[in-house]
Parts: structure tokens; C-alpha cells; sequence
């Protein structure tokens, strides 16, 4: 009987979060139409203002959704007095599954500026995210790999020059860009293969907020997302289920340092170094939290 419940619950879920989905991308779909055909800057500005809009009702959706099938599990430790969201921020997390997304999307719903998530390029045919991509600015990264680079590095400053360009299109209107600073989902094999200094996260990754930073000059804070489960399990239908609904998100917030703004982290070291640095100093206070948040 559990059993048939359960499946009842993530199938009506699934249900219910590809209807609202469909709806919000389909109406952001018409509203971009005029997008193609008409240059005007004031109007990209008005049309991406309200496309966040709608975004954001999407993903209230979305919440109301995991409100009604799960109920009201999870538990967010934040003082929201601290953000505004006519500003510019930078955001990362932990990263566990994929439903760290819509666990993120709702944590951060109407608190912050919606956020907008950096895209692998491999994942353009996939309808919701390709649409994301056209209508609510989130871009698609696509960096070469080491081995590459290692081959020809002018591919760095290519790589540089593809994220500054899909950066600014965040400056139309306040935005929270999102990195998984982990750069993949944890697992043990990936933490053991690392040799990871950490116990709950893997070495982070801090090329990508460094330009993104490089590219926004409006950023003033990073918001730092610890994501902790109750369930072991991180698969999709775990999520859809409930099986995973028990979580507890630490939010605390860091001002940019005066000497990370305004740099450029294709061709000063430096500045590299002391991004590393600093993100690295979050990093060890964010394992130790994690380890305090464990259910």
C-alpha cells in the first residue's frame, strides 16, 4: 500500500510540475516573440523585467506544488532583512541531485532576484532549458576541456570571451547568478577520486563566478547556499515522491571584497589567486556548517 501511495504521489507530482512548467515557458515563449523584431534597448530592458516576472510566478507555482504533495518540509535558516531585490547578486551551492534546482528556486522565490542558472551546452535540446535560455537569459556555457586547452591555450580566452559576452545580457535587470561552485553533482567516488580535503563537499570550482564577477560590476555580495537532505537518496523520483522533501538550507551572505571587483580573470593571476582564495575560506566554513545541519 506504501508502495502504491508513494508512486501515486511522485507521479501526480511530476504531473502537476510539467503542466506548470509548460505553462510558464509557453507564455514566456509568446512574450519573446516581438524580441527578434524589435531592437529597442528600453524594450529589451521592459521585456526581460517582465519575463523574470513571470519566472517568478513559475516557480511560486512550482512551490505551491511541493507545498501540496509533500507539505511545508523545508526548513530555511536565513535572515532575509539582508537582501533586496533590486540588486545584483552572485549565488552558489552545495551540489547533491537534480532536484537542487527546484529546491534552490524555491528557497530563493521572492527573496533575491530569480536566479539564473549557467547551462551546459549539451543540454540545449532539452525544450524547458533551451527556452530558458532564449526568454530568461540563462546561458549556456560551453568550455573546452583540459586536455584541449592543453592543445591549444588560446582556447582560455575564447572560453573568457564567450562567458563575458553571455554575462552581460544580466545587466538589462537585477539577477542572481547562480554556479554549482562544485562544478558536479557530489558522490563518494567523485570525493574519494579528488582526494577532496573536505568531508562533505567536493574541491570547488571558481572559474566561472570569477568572470562572471569580471563581467557584472553591479555584484556587491555572494549568497551562499548549503543544501542538507535527510534521505540519503538523490535520485528523481526520490524527489517526486517526497522521499527527499525533509532538507534544511543554510543562507548567509558575503560582501565582495574591494580587491575581487573589477578585475579580469583571463589575464591577471592575482586576481585568480585571491578569488581562489576567498571562495576556499567559505568553503571550509561551509563543511563545517553542513556537518552542523545533518538531520
Amino acid at each position: 500500500m506504501n508502495i502504491i501511495k508513494s508512486s501515486l504521489i511522485g507521479l501526480i507530482t511530476f504531473i502537476l510540475i510539467i503542466v506548470e512548467l509548460t505553462i510558464g515557458f509557453g507564455t514566456l515563449a509568446i512574450v519573446n516573440i516581438p524580441r527578434a523584431i524589435i531592437p529597442i534597448k528600453a524594450f529589451k530592458i521592459s521585456l526581460a523585467k517582465f519575463s523574470n516576472f513571470i519566472g517568478d510566478l513559475t516557480v511560486y507555482g512550482v512551490k505551491l506544488i511541493m507545498l501540496l504533495m509533500h507539505g511545508n518540509t523545508i526548513q530555511i535558516i536565513s535572515d532575509d532583512r539582508n537582501f533586496d531585490r533590486t540588486k545584483w547578486y552572485m549565488a552558489m551551492s552545495n551540489h547533491q541531485s537534480w532536484a537542487d534546482i527546484f529546491v534552490l528556486l524555491v528557497s530563493a522565490n521572492y527573496r533575491i532576484p530569480l536566479l539564473k542558472f549557467f547551462m551546459k551546452k549539451e543540454l540545449w535540446w532539452i525544450p524547458y532549458v533551451f527556452l530558458a535560455n532564449k526568454t530568461l537569459n540563462m546561458p549556456f556555457v560551453n568550455r573546452h576541456s583540459k586536455r584541449a586547452i592543453e592543445k591549444d591555450p588560446s582556447l582560455i580566452k575564447k572560453d573568457y570571451d564567450n562567458t563575458i559576452k553571455s554575462c552581460k545580457r544580466f545587466l538589462r535587470c537585477p539577477s542572481t547568478i547562480f554556479s554549482y561552485a562544485e562544478g558536479t553533482r557530489f558522490t563518494k567516488e567523485k570525493h574519494k577520486d579528488q582526494g577532496s580535503p573536505y568531508k562533505n563537499l567536493l574541491i570547488p570550482k571558481v572559474g566561472g563566478m570569477a568572470t562572471a564577477l569580471s563581467a557584472i560590476q553591479n555584484i556587491d555580495a555572494l549568497i551562499d547556499y548549503s543544501v542538507v537532505y535527510q534521505s540519503n537518496k538523490r535520485d528523481g523520483w526520490s524527489f517526486l515522491t517526497g522521499e527527499m522533501k525533509n532538507v534544511k538550507i543554510l543562507v548567509k551572505k558575503y560582501d565582495i571584497p574591494e580587491k575581487l571587483k573589477g578585475k579580469n580573470y583571463s589575464n591577471d593571476k592575482q586576481y585568480r589567486e585571491d578569488f581562489k582564495e576567498w571562495i576556499e575560506t567559505i568553503w571550509i566554513q561551509k563543511d563545517i556548517d553542513i556537518e552542523k545541519l545533518k538531520f
